[in-house]
C-alpha cells in the first residue's frame, strides 16, 4: 500500500508570505514535527516559475527542506527529508527533525514514505500549475 501526498499552499499571514505544506494520507506533516508556530517552505521556493520544483523525484537522491519551527531552523534545525525515486517508486526517507519534534506527536525516527511514482509526479505538476499564490507575492 502506497502513502498518498498532497501538497497545499497557503495564503500569507501576518508573519510568512505563501507556504507550501505536505498533507500525508491526510495529516499535515509539518505541524506535526513542528510547533504551532512554524512554517512550511515558501512558496516562491518549491514551486518556482519557469523550471522544475526541487519537489520533484529523480533517480539522485536529495535531500529536501519541509518546514522550520518558529524560531527558524538556524536556530532548532529543519524538518527535511531524503527524495528518491525508484522506478515507479517515490521513497521519502531518513528524516531530520527539529529539536525538540522528539518530544510531539510525530513518531521519531518519522517513519519512511512511499509513494506510487504517477500519483507523486501528477501531484507536484498540479502543485507547479496552480499559480493562485503569485497575486501575494
Amino acid at each position: 500500500m502506497f502513502d498518498r501526498l498532497e501538497i497545499r499552499v497557503l495564503p500569507p499571514g501576518p508573519r510568512f508570505k505563501t507556504q507550501v505544506r505536505f498533507w500525508v494520507n491526510g495529516e499535515d506533516i509539518v505541524e506535526e514535527a513542528v510547533d504551532e508556530g512554524g512554517r512550511g517552505p515558501y512558496a516562491a521556493d518549491v514551486l518556482p516559475a519557469g523550471r522544475p520544483s526541487p519537489l520533484r523525484a529523480t533517480d539522485e537522491a536529495r535531500r529536501l527542506e519541509l518546514g522550520e519551527p518558529e524560531c527558524t531552523g538556524g536556530c532548532c534545525g529543519y524538518l527535511t527529508v531524503v527524495v528518491q525515486r525508484f522506478g515507479e517508486i517515490v521513497q521519502w526517507s531518513d528524516w531530520e527533525v527539529p529539536w525538540g519534534a522528539a518530544h510531539m506527536d510525530m513518531p521519531y525516527p518519522p517513519p519512511e514514505l512511499h509513494f506510487d511514482a504517477s500519483q507523486y509526479d501528477a501531484e507536484v505538476a498540479r502543485a507547479e500549475t496552480d499559480r493562485w499564490w503569485q497575486v501575494y507575492s
